[in-house]
């Protein structure tokens, strides 16, 4: 480094660094203190209180119809149903409050994690990164572009999903204390994240312009005069569009050939004998009950009004005649530079939301018996927790737009990273537009 001045510079962004994870640890400690301990507490006991008075019903009305030699009546029979279905909310409840609140808690150290790395890498580059932004018109004498970010990428995915089956069962495990999880498969899955998380800090540090204005431009047919960036990043989507349309076709193929009850109730000659229940889908489990489609139809909303906030963030930074909004939202966004990155963490808001009602909902999934071991199992966690993949990797590059719009901003200029990511976020809201009718309702 040279001059007192960038020294400073870089102790500055270090520090905001390190207090932006601070602030995400501590809302994810006080949320998990809230919502999973003590919340999860208070419906753990109302769960055993329930469960008590249902299996002493259950045992009351046995030992009455031992003793009369009759079946118990048709109003107990609905009382003790009653009473069932009521122990299963209870229970259902409770694991809404504790799976959120360790969910938080996770998502919040892995926020912290990334922050802080990522801070750290770009507070020790040298003050020549202007010039390295700069530079990227040419296209031409940067050797250091060859990125090893992306294959290291690439491979912390496939560690992930490698051992992402077993991840639904150490969930079962964490609610059924007789199954045993496989932690050495879990383990591959969480280092595959871990490395995920490495990877694209590094590539924060190696190509994604921080204090520069530039993009690198491609010299080579086809893309030639096109930012690389945005090219790269087509090719990308039109790869993951191939990815989930076979999701969505192996889906569609297997589903109208399953014996469900709705088949049966159809009369579909080929579901002729089968009895109801063989066959259970996510989708049954979730759309005849308000409660149990609602995280997935919040996830919907919370997605697509996600992309909006991403719109404005953009269009905020492209605008050269901002002026300041009156009433509450220009107390909330008193310049520009706070409205961007505003928006931005709405964005990373409604992303984690997401998240969070979507590892609920499996917990409840789970619950009720539908796992990963069948067919329609298998192709609904891997389907949903893909995407839920690509949520969370956006996340992480959303931390570092909302990071640097807090520290050097965004204009005009620069906006280039905002729109790129925009691109990825609507792909990965489209996708959601799809798998919610067809793996929810369907």
């Amino acid at each position: 480094m040279s001059g007192g001045h960038g020294a400073h510079v870089d102790s500055a962004i270090w520090m905001r660094a390190v207090m932006m994870g601070g602030m995400f640890l501590t809302i994810g400690v006080l949320l998990f203190a809230t919502l999973g301990v003590f919340m999860a507490n208070e419906k753990h006991h109302v769960w055993e209180d329930l469960e008590d008075d249902y299996h002493h019903m259950e045992v009351q009305f046995a030992l009455e119809s031992s003793d009369e030699g009759v079946n118990i009546s048709e109003h107990e029979a609905e009382e003790l149903d009653h009473l069932h279905h009521e122990e299963i909310a209870a229970h259902l409840s409770y694991l809404t409050y504790r799976v959120a609140g360790i969910t938080i808690l996770l998502m919040s150290i892995t926020y912290a994690a990334f922050i802080g790395v990522g801070g750290f890498l770009n507070a020790s580059k040298p003050n020549a990164d202007d010039d390295h932004g700069d530079g990227h018109g040419d296209g031409y004498g940067d050797d250091h572009h060859g990125s090893s970010s992306p294959i290291i990428f690439a491979f912390g995915i496939m560690l992930f999903l490698a051992g992402f089956p077993d991840f639904v069962i150490a969930c079962k495990a964490m609610l059924n204390a007789d199954i045993t999880p496989d932690f050495g498969m879990l383990g591959l899955s969480m280092v595959g994240l871990l490395t995920i998380v490495i990877a694209v800090s590094n590539w924060w540090f190696e190509d994604l312009p921080f204090n520069g204005h530039g993009e690198q431009i491609a010299t080579s047919y086809p893309f030639e005069g096109e930012h690389i960036r945005k090219a790269g990043l087509w090719v990308f989507i039109m790869s993951e569009i191939m990815v989930f349309a076979t999701f969505f076709s192996s889906y569609l193929r297997m589903r109208t050939e399953w014996c469900t009850d709705w088949a049966i109730e159809s009369g579909v000659e080929a579901c002729s004998g089968v009895e109801k229940g063989t066959v259970v889908t996510a989708s049954d489990l979730l759309r005849n009950d308000f409660a149990t489609l609602l995280p997935g139809a919040i996830n919907t909303f919370a997605l697509i009004i996600s992309s909006y906030t991403i719109v404005l963030a953009l269009k905020t930074a492209k605008n050269t005649k901002w002026e300041r909004s009156t009433g509450i939202m220009g107390k909330l966004m008193p310049t520009r530079k706070a409205e961007i990155r505003n928006y931005l963490i709405a964005t990373l808001a409604l992303g984690s939301l997401f998240i969070v009602l979507k590892l609920v909902e499996w917990s409840h999934l789970v619950a009720e018996g539908f796992d990963i071991g069948t067919t329609q199992g298998s192709i609904f966690y891997i389907a949903t927790g893909a995407h839920g993949l690509h949520v969370f990797i956006g996340l992480l590059v959303m931390l570092y737009l909302v990071f640097k719009a807090d520290t050097v901003g965004y204009d005009e200029d620069n906006a280039q990273g905002i729109e790129y990511f925009g691109l990825y976020w609507h792909f990965v809201d489209l996708a959601w537009v799809v798998i919610f009718p067809a793996f929810y309702l369907y």
